[in-house]
């Protein structure tokens, strides 16, 4: 390494196994990472002209993180190959040979769909800010750090997922599943990782279930415990981009991390008038709602605008249409779950 007179190209999946003192007699060390979903799309883009795959489609395998270079030119060839007639049936075949791939390496899939309903509109969240206003002035500074916290299916995670279409920004979410290691110390390495990543690709960064990272300090049994909320601490004061973490837990953050956070904002469930907006919205092209039905709906103080998504996910099952009577029912059986249901909730509905 130190005398040879020839350029010479050394290429490795990794160097975690090479000695450190071979490391430095290189003269240049380059580290190629997985790109960014704009790179992803640029070579998608690439690889399939325009009409070949409809953009939907594009935009489902740009959101693929692990998605290499070479699979998306293996799914070209496939594409090409199959000459297949509709976009439909393209896209299917590309979609397949993606998701194939990185169940192989067992990686997720994201969702094909958009994770924004068509309904969704702030109108529909209780939160103890005006939350058009924050988005607007996020839109103006490009950078903050906000802590989401609530009972869950308040439209926390969703919220972060319309910031970003706001902005027009990509979104970089991360969940426990996605951080956490069993390996000392790899935890930190995660979560540097995903700074970094949303840093270089100038993407919104969404941790959920942060209370995972958060723990307040003062009850850690193992120094691992407290080295992860540090790493996050730090991770944190030091990222100049827009930082969003979810929790239904915000009793069990580290006091440190809340005076972090720029902004903490509450959801809460609906209100009265919220409850019937979103009600009215969702069954006005296929009935009205009478007063009976309204009056029911107005005794389920405990309803968020998650119950109202799996009550649609489960008419769509089942291949039933929207009625009032039908949403009516699946939403007064989601709050029959609940293990407060029975308490009345005080304050203004």
């Amino acid at each position: 390494l130190e005398e040879n007179p020839v350029p010479t190209i050394w290429v490795s999946n990794g160097i975690h196994s090479i000695d450190p003192a071979h490391l430095r007699r290189f003269d240049l060390v380059v580290e190629f990472r997985q790109p960014t979903s704009r790179v992803r799309r640029r070579i998608i883009d690439n690889h399939f002209p325009k009409g070949v795959l409809s953009e939907t489609a594009k935009d489902t395998l740009a959101r693929m993180e692990r998605l290499p270079p070479a699979r998306v030119e293996r799914a070209a060839r496939v594409v090409k190959a199959l000459r297949s007639s509709t976009t439909t049936e393209r896209d299917a075949e590309a979609l397949q040979v993606a998701e194939l791939s990185l169940a192989a390496m067992g990686a997720k899939r994201p969702p094909r769909t958009s994770p924004l309903p068509s309904h969704y509109d702030t109108a529909f969240l209780n939160a103890d800010r005006n939350l058009d206003s924050l988005v607007d002035g996020l839109s103006k500074s490009g950078s903050a750090r906000l802590c989401l916290y609530g009972p869950p299916g308040t439209g926390k995670t969703a919220l972060g997922h319309y910031v970003a279409q706001q902005l027009d920004r990509p979104l970089l979410v991360k969940r426990a599943s996605d951080l956490l290691s069993c390996w000392l110390g790899q935890t930190e390495k995660n979560l540097a990782e995903a700074f970094r990543e949303a840093s270089d690709e100038d993407a919104v960064l969404l941790i959920d279930e942060a209370d995972s990272f958060l723990q307040d300090r003062s009850g850690a049994e193992r120094s691992w415990e407290i080295t992860q909320v540090n790493e996050m601490l730090t991770q944190m004061e030091s990222f100049e981009g827009l930082f969003i973490a979810s929790t239904n837990l915000v009793d069990s953050l580290d006091a440190a991390s809340l005076r972090r956070f720029d902004f903490k904002v509450r959801f809460d469930f609906l209100r009265r008038h919220q409850r019937r907006a979103l009600f009215l919205r969702l069954v006005a092209d296929h009935a009205t709602a009478d007063d009976l039905i309204l009056r029911r709906l107005d005794q389920l103080d405990l309803l968020v605008p998650g119950d109202f998504a799996n009550v649609l996910r489960q008419l769509n099952a089942l291949g039933d249409s929207i009625t009032p009577s039908g949403l009516l029912h699946g939403l007064e059986m989601e709050v029959q779950l609940k293990p407060d249901n029975n308490t009345r909730r005080i304050g203004f509905r």
